[in-house]
């Protein structure tokens, strides 16, 4: 369970960023009476999705940290802490793009100041942060597969 926990933090980042901008979101405009109660709604979603991805990231981190610790010292293959290192630094990059969308682009976009312009840029972080965070669970998985032997589940 401990080694596949980290695909599962993995998923429920990747899933809840996905669910949340291409489902969520464009459903709350299409069906809510204005525009402006869809977008306070849509502020305070992505609001929580920041802190979700917060937790999903310093999750994996500590545990990908420790393992990819944990696999040098045993002197296993190099190749598994090559990709735990590879994805802590998506697993950061994706942190960062979700704390700049929080507190730098989505005030500007409450106080609706350039809102085309800012409503882009929270835009472009998020499938930056999304994307980020489909590679994480792209190599956590690969990693759990390529660990476990070909002969029946584990």
């Amino acid at each position: 369970m401990q080694q596949r926990l980290p695909v599962f933090v993995a998923a429920l980042w990747w899933g809840s960023l996905t669910a949340l901008g291409f489902m969520v979101v464009p459903l709350l405009f299409a069906r809510l009476e204005t525009p402006a109660i869809a977008g306070r709604m849509a502020a305070q979603l992505f609001s929580a999705q920041t802190w979700l991805s917060m937790g999903c990231g310093l999750l994996l981190l500590m545990v990908l940290q420790r393992r990819s610790r944990s696999d040098f010292e045993q002197k296993q293959a190099v190749a598994p802490v090559d990709k735990a290192q590879s994805a802590l630094l998506f697993i950061v990059f994706g942190m960062l793009m979700a704390l700049l969308v929080e507190f730098a682009v989505a005030p500007r976009i409450l106080a609706r100041e350039q809102l085309r312009l800012w409503h882009g840029i929270g835009t472009a972080m998020y499938v930056l942060q999304w994307l980020a965070s489909a590679i994480v669970l792209w190599k956590v998985a690969d990693r759990i597969e390529a660990s476990t032997p070909e002969h029946g589940p584990s």
